[in-house]
């Protein structure tokens, strides 16, 4: 194919949690700097300690209002990902189909002049936008993405969302008028906490945005509390649990059914102070009906009286939170799932009190308004061409990536544009789409490194390091178990020759927008300019009855994005400006969450719609599977604690330990089957086959077998010399991508029916 720093301070370096690799230049100035951490969902602050301009040591903040010092494997290792020596450094254009360095003019100009006529002869559609994980953890793709799409009119969009928590933005939609209306339990006062498909003490937390995470579990036990983990593995979390239920694979939907026909069969439902906000409850009862305990218990591999000790010990508890993560997500009944999570929470009384599951309020949220109706979520507003998949939350199924581009005709992706993204890595059948990626005619992608996907772009522009960007975390303050805000200016300045990230987003929207050439302010005084037309317009806002431009003049930040940021939390409902942040570099505090129904709804009703239609519509296929027994082993995926999906593997200090690639089987499966500890074994399934050496583990129940994900950095061309030198399998590439969730589009990674056999 051709183609000057708020929260800084200057002390003397005391002793950190880790080391850059290399030294700094004799003489340099020693400081600190606070920074929130951008590599998990825990959002940790972090105290660097900067030497010149480089971090040679990041440990946990301890007057950081929300983390109060905790720190994990990945915060630590801040200043040896700020310094990997992999990372890009200059913009790369293909020539003759090869990459080489080029000028950031010259990349935006091949963007402007390849993408703009593509688009007017193919139509907007002909352009594929992917959107990866690391896309919310960074405050340029909390901005600027939302504003490419709309210049694109594409419909042709797909993230990382529809491989991990699709199902719950769509069950949220469903249940509550709002795919981003997710409840999160809280943590700090729940009495009670039922734990499905979730590990924490790995991941961090997930959807559940709560840093020490593994020391609130803790606290909830040594308060009395009682902590059940549902999971077909006995991972670190399972492990602090007073029970833990080693379930089969894929059946968590079938388990939560059966909790719910419990509570309405022995008369324990009570909804509380929500009584008269919800509607459907005895839809829900009738259509619960058949899934009873007895009925269950062989398909979950349970027995039936502990499905009922479960029930009542959730309806029994003061206070108690159900919460399901990727586990109960990335299966077949993954939005069932999903929804019969936050069904439990209602019926128990739990949703939306303290000590159960509450809506987080984040200070860049709209000010609150009225409760009244809204206009309600709805599913397949659009389809994808090929297999006619439903579009949900406005994406399509990345796993249907591959056949748009492939497939000739009309509305075929012949130019994408993968913005922090490696679906080779993380989507389905990943030798697929990267055959598919080498026919486009365009593609362009924003990461700092040449990895398995953007070694395929036309044009790769590499943001800087972490450290030398700001930061605010505009998605995961909407997830938090407390509200609070913080904000990170830049800890070192922008090194010479690279790019502030979210200038490059900006001028990325103005090359495909036709505006290519226009100060990149542009883009961001046009979202200033018509979010405040809107604000001022609007009688429930701050600003409402002054003028766009007094608004505008009163904003501060010395740059587009800090003047955006100003503006939303001006906006905001907590009465605060940029300013306020900066004066508190440590955060604040805004307090516990608080019941928010009904303000949060925006079904058409204004209620708590229990039983939605498309939910209904997919009770028969969950009722089918109560009679569904697989014959042989299944796949189910781990989460590593020195690791996030497939970018942090080129981190010396995150590649090694536990951190590896290996295949869990259980001692009796491994007897069975002629496997040995440290040998190499053959995993095939509907995609193709893999091999990966074996881990012998009573860790995993009888049945089972795990790889992690994110692995498999052998494929030519990548320029992640730490990751290449243990490169694991791609674990997706036992997928075909034909196995998905129906209503929420997100491809089943786990329980996937596998053969296990010794290599040869």
């Amino acid at each position: 194919m051709s183609r000057t720093v708020p929260s800084t301070r200057t002390t003397t370096s005391p002793p950190g949690d880790a080391e850059a690799p290399a030294a700094s230049p004799p003489g340099a100035r020693t400081r600190t700097a606070l920074r929130v951490c951008p590599l998990c969902e825990a959002t940790c602050g972090l105290t660097l300690t900067v030497e010149g301009t480089r971090v040679t040591r990041a440990k946990g903040d301890r007057d950081d209002v929300f983390s109060q010092g905790f720190i994990c494997p990945k915060g630590a290792s801040f200043g040896e990902l700020d310094a990997d020596p992999d990372r890009l450094r200059t913009p790369l254009v293909r020539e003759n189909g090869e990459l080489r360095d080029a000028t950031w003019d010259e990349a935006f100009g091949l963007i402007a002049a390849r993408i703009r006529p593509l688009i007017e002869e193919h139509g907007p559609n002909s352009v594929g936008v992917v959107l990866g994980n690391p896309n919310v953890h960074t405050m340029a793709g909390g901005l600027y993405p939302p504003v490419l799409l709309a210049a694109l009119r594409t419909r042709n969009v797909f993230s990382a969302s529809t491989l991990d928590q699709m199902p719950k933005h769509v069950s949220s939609g469903l249940l509550f008028g709002s795919a981003v209306a997710i409840p999160v339990p809280d943590l700090d006062r729940t009495d009670h906490l039922l734990m499905l498909g979730a590990n924490p003490l790995e991941s961090n937390g997930s959807l559940c945005t709560a840093p020490d995470f593994p020391g609130k579990l803790k606290a909830l036990r040594r308060r009395g509390g009682t902590l059940t983990v549902v999971d077909p593995r006995r991972t670190r979390t399972a492990r602090l649990a007073d029970r833990h239920v080693a379930i089969r694979p894929g059946t968590d939907a079938l388990l939560l059914a059966a909790l719910t026909q419990v509570l309405f069969e022995e008369g324990l439902t009570d909804l509380g102070a929500l009584a008269g906000h919800v509607e459907q409850v005895a839809e829900v009862e009738a259509a619960v009906k058949d899934f009873t305990p007895e009925a269950v218990a062989p398909a979950c591999d349970m027995d039936a009286e502990e499905i009922r000790t479960i029930a009542r010990e959730l309806a029994a508890a003061p206070t108690a939170a159900v919460y399901g993560r990727i586990g109960s997500c990335t299966v077949e009944h993954g939005t069932l799932a999903s929804w019969l999570v936050d069904v439990l929470n209602v019926l128990t009384g739990n949703l939306d009190r303290p000590g159960g599951a509450l809506f987080p309020f984040s200070a860049t949220e709209r000010a609150p308004r009225p409760a009244v109706p809204g206009k309600g979520f709805a599913l397949g507003r659009w389809s994808s061409r090929v297999s006619g998949h439903p579009e949900a939350k406005g994406e399509l199924p990345i796993a249907a990536l591959a056949e748009e581009i492939e497939t000739p005709g009309e509305g075929r992706i012949r130019a994408l544009i993968a913005i922090a993204a490696n679906p080779v890595l993380s989507a389905p059948d990943g030798d697929r789409l990267d055959r598919a990626l080498a026919g486009l005619d365009l593609m362009v992608s924003i990461d700092p490194y040449l990895n398995e996907t953007s070694r395929h772009a036309d044009v790769v522009l590499p943001p800087p390091p972490p450290a030398q960007s700001a930061h605010f975390d505009f998605a995961f303050n909407a997830l938090a178990v407390r509200n609070q805000a913080r904000y990170s200016p830049a800890a070192v300045p922008l090194e010479a020759g690279l790019m502030d990230e979210c200038e490059i987003h900006a001028r990325l929207i103005l090359a495909v927008s036709g505006m290519h050439g226009a100060e990149p302010s542009a883009v961001d005084d046009m979202v200033v300019q018509g979010a405040l037309a809107k604000a001022v317009a609007d009688p429930h806002s701050p600003v409402h009855g002054q003028t766009v431009e007094e608004v505008a003049r009163s904003l501060t930040g010395r740059t587009g994005p800090e003047r955006r940021l100003d503006m939303m939390l001006r906006l905001g409902p907590y009465d605060l400006t940029l300013d306020t942040l900066l004066d508190h570099p440590h955060g604040v505090d805004l307090g516990p969450l608080e019941p928010r129904i009904p303000q949060i709804l925006r079904t058409r009703s204004g209620r708590v719609e229990l039983l939605p239609a498309p939910v209904a519509d997919d009770l028969p296929r969950l009722r089918a599977a109560l009679d569904a027994r697989p014959e042989g082993l299944v796949l189910v995926g781990r989460r590593h604690l020195r690791s996030n999906n497939s970018w942090l593997h080129n981190v010396p200090a995150l590649n090694g330990g536990s951190n590896r690639c290996t295949l869990h089987v259980h001692p009796d499966d491994a007897a069975r089957l002629g496997l040995e500890d440290g040998a190499t074994a053959s995993v095939t399934a509907d995609g193709g086959r893999v091999e990966a050496p074996v881990e012998i583990t009573d860790a995993v129940r009888p049945g089972v077998v795990s790889l992690p994900h994110g692995w498999g950095h052998s494929r030519p061309g990548t320029r992640l010399s730490v990751a290449a030198e243990r490169p694991g399998v791609n674990v997706n590439q036992l997928l075909d991508g034909s196995r998905l969730d129906p209503l929420s589009g997100t491809a089943v990674l786990n329980a996937i029916p596998v053969d296990v056999t010794p290599s040869r």
